[in-house]
């Protein structure tokens, strides 16, 4: 369906302040704003900034930003983003944020929308919405499998019912990780079932029935409501002047002979595994582009946090990159033959998109099930770990040579290769749908806003 009888739907998106976040929820405004929607993305000025550059004059008519002030009685302004943020100061981030309850109203009020579209554990937005008659969905970002298997464990259903249950699961050494995320207070467990209460009639989820088919069927059997994929939402690349130095140096490198390191906008490693990654690559042999970040504040350099003489002995072979990178530039790049990845969500379906091989690295959260199903389905190899859960140099070394330059290097580029061809021959059908039920959404609502949705 590439156009539709319908007049402009107006939808309010309420992403949570984190780029891992704001960047699906912009990916699927670019879509629906293709198809006579006006999206207003409402976040904070520190969230807003680092998307600016993304809407361009393509999208500036279709796309407006809302910001939300969430004042600075508990945190600074340049604190109201989890991008960089220190690990103690999440709390006082999300007491802040639910505390813009009255804002928020007040800017329902004031952009009087068709439609809301909410983040996971939201649930206070959906009924602000409708003190405005304003219909609401939620949208979370996560992965199906993963959300399946965290509604499994909260409803106390026995894991052996969960698909695969041997092969997805979290690792004796990994069980910290999953009570961090799982074994929260009640009030945590409240609000992820009142946030799918609250949805109307659909959830919406991040990813593609190809590779999540059984775990997004399941979900809806465990919640009682239709799931509706969105597709991977992956940015195209752009070509950032302020890379351009990566590049050129990518471009002395010959094919699928380097790999792309980083660990997302908001994990910082820990010393030890910084240290044992960066002997690793070392040890490996193979030429790297490694991101390295320090939460805000910190007054690290590179030098002191790297093992001594590192960046000397890897030469020109290893390029380490403080900050920021233009990852999706420089996952396209014909020399990139790996992605040592944390595995969040956007970054395993971002390698994806682009056929790139995944050296899955879990650190936290629901990073080790993503890591497992891209083992599963055969895009990735993931590196091991000591019994106490301690990388190790040797294990790091190994798993790279094997996926760059080893004997499952072929088979596991043709994998990848394939799943890149799938997603792109699947376009953005899945948005179809996405544009389908919230035209049947906002058809039926009490709320009209001018006048009467046509159907198709």
């Amino acid at each position: 369906m590439e156009s539709y009888n319908l007049k402009t739907i107006h939808v309010l998106m309420f992403p949570w302040l984190a780029h891992g976040h704001i960047s699906p929820y912009l990916e699927l405004a670019k879509r629906l704003s293709k198809r006579n929607f006006i999206i207003h993305l409402c976040s904070t000025k520190a969230n807003l900034s680092s998307i600016k550059s993304k809407i361009g004059d393509k999208f500036s008519h279709s796309i407006r930003l809302v910001e939300l002030d969430l004042g600075t009685d508990l945190l600074p302004s340049c604190y109201h983003t989890t991008n960089g943020l220190p690990p103690n100061l999440m709390p006082s981030l999300k007491l802040a944020f639910e505390n813009s309850k009255p804002q928020f109203s007040n800017i329902l009020a004031s952009i009087k929308p068709d439609l809301l579209v909410y983040d996971f554990l939201q649930p206070w937005a959906p009924l602000v919405a409708s003190i405005h008659h304003v219909p609401a969905v939620e949208f979370i970002t996560s992965s199906s499998t993963m959300t399946a298997y965290m509604f499994n464990f909260f409803k106390g259903k026995p894991m052996t019912e969960f698909p695969h249950h041997d092969l997805i699961a979290y690792r004796d050494y990994e069980f910290v990780h999953r009570a961090n995320l799982l074994a929260s207070n009640e009030a945590v467990k409240r609000n992820a079932f009142l946030g799918i209460a609250r949805s109307n009639r659909i959830i919406l989820i991040k990813g593609f029935k190809e590779i999540e088919g059984e775990y997004i069927d399941y979900l809806g059997n465990l919640l009682g409501k239709k799931i509706v994929p969105v597709g991977p939402l992956v940015q195209d690349p752009t070509h950032e002047t302020e890379g351009s130095k990566i590049m050129e140096w990518l471009d002395g490198k010959g094919k699928c002979s380097t790999v792309y390191v980083s660990f997302g906008s908001e994990y910082f490693l820990k010393p030890e595994d910084l240290r044992e990654l960066a002997l690793g690559l070392e040890l490996s042999g193979v030429n790297f582009v490694w991101v390295v970040r320090f939460p805000k504040g910190e007054k690290k350099t590179l030098e002191e946090s790297l093992p001594l003489g590192f960046l000397e002995r890897v030469g020109g072979r290893g390029l380490v990159v403080e900050g920021w990178a233009p990852q999706a530039q420089i996952l396209v790049h014909e020399s990139i033959g790996g992605f040592v990845s944390h595995c969040g969500c956007s970054s395993m379906m971002e390698s994806m998109k682009f056929g790139v091989p995944i050296i899955a690295m879990p650190m936290h959260l629901d990073q080790p099930l993503n890591a497992r199903l891209v083992g599963k389905i055969g895009v990735g190899v993931e590196v091991g770990r000591s019994g106490d859960g301690l990388l190790e140099k040797e294990e790091v070394a190994a798993v790279i040579r094997r996926v760059v330059g080893g004997d499952e290097a072929e088979s596991v580029r043709r994998e990848a290769r394939v799943m890149s061809e799938k997603i792109k021959a699947k376009g953005d059908e899945e948005i179809d749908v996405v544009v389908e039920e919230f035209v049947k959404l906002c058809s039926t609502t009490k709320k009209r806003r001018n006048g009467s949705f046509d159907g198709f």
